[in-house]
């Protein structure tokens, strides 16, 4: 009777590691990823994220405007300013939060989006969910002399190579000769 015993509960407990297992490999629904974005706080960090990007984005023009002053007008920084921050406050984030789900369904099954529920609704995930849009803006702002460099670089190969191009299109072509 022992034996019998403890052979059910053996049973029962592997069946139950393999329903659970089954269940997690199921593809992730709607509901599963829509409470995902949720705990992730997904609206609320979009929001948070452009409101620390603009900082950098306002640096920009403002230097823009430094480097161009003679050939701009004098309201030029604050147009810009506010034609930016009307652009991202126009943002359809919801409709694109919500056309990201499908790709979240593809790439995630149940018991992924489970597991990551779990992580991010600890303190620990809370934490470098109210952290990540400051760390972004910061990081963002250490980039921005880089990509200004690198973009300046990579537009003067660009012109070099147009010059180049043409100075070669115009040159006389050989004939060829029977």
């Amino acid at each position: 009777m022992r034996r019998v015993i403890i052979f059910l509960v053996l049973s029962l407990s592997i069946s139950t590691a393999v329903f659970a297992q089954a269940a997690s490999d199921q593809p992730a629904t709607r509901e599963d990823v829509e409470r995902y974005l949720t705990v992730m706080h997904s609206r609320e960090m979009a929001t948070k994220l452009i409101d620390n990007m603009a900082g950098p984005m306002h640096q920009m023009i403002h230097e823009q405007y430094a480097k161009n002053a003679d050939k701009l007008p004098p309201d030029f920084e604050v147009r810009m300013n506010r034609m930016m921050d009307d652009m991202f406050k126009e943002m359809p984030w919801d409709q694109m939060i919500d056309a990201m789900i499908p790709s979240y369904q593809k790439h995630f099954t149940k018991g992924d989006l489970d597991a990551l529920v779990a992580f991010y609704s600890t303190p620990t995930g809370q934490k470098i969910l109210r952290e990540l849009p400051a760390v972004t803006g910061e990081a963002m702002q250490a980039m921005i002399p880089m990509l200004q460099q690198q973009m300046t670089k990579m537009n003067d190969r660009m012109q070099r190579e147009v010059a180049e191009m043409i100075k070669n299109s115009e040159s006389p072509k050989p004939t060829a000769t029977p």
